[in-house]
């Protein structure tokens, strides 16, 4: 499995699009400055065909001490990002 990198995205765009490697880093920096930009403020982020970019608001709970088993302890709620993807795109991934 390859991965992929910001700088890697970017030279695609240069290459497509015909743009300097500035201007293309520049448009992949304030795509995901936006993005992250609203999931900050709590708004959904929906790119049809690919999927939402969302906030899931984790509760307080107890847990366990992984170091101590017995012992037991708070964990504090929580914002986290998430994403849900699109069924274009999980057709993409696994055709069946």
């Amino acid at each position: 499995m390859e991965k992929i990198t910001k700088k890697d995205l970017a030279e695609v765009l240069v290459e497509k699009f015909d743009l300097t490697k500035k201007e293309s880093n520049e448009i992949i920096t304030v795509l995901f400055d936006e993005i992250t930009a609203q999931l900050v403020k709590g708004n959904v982020t929906d790119i049809t065909g690919f999927g939402k970019f969302v906030v899931k608001e984790r509760k307080a709970r107890e847990g366990i001490n992984p170091l101590n088993p017995e012992e037991k302890i708070h964990i504090s709620a929580s914002r986290v990002p998430g994403f849900k993807a699109a069924k274009a795109l999980k057709t993409a991934v696994d055709p069946k």
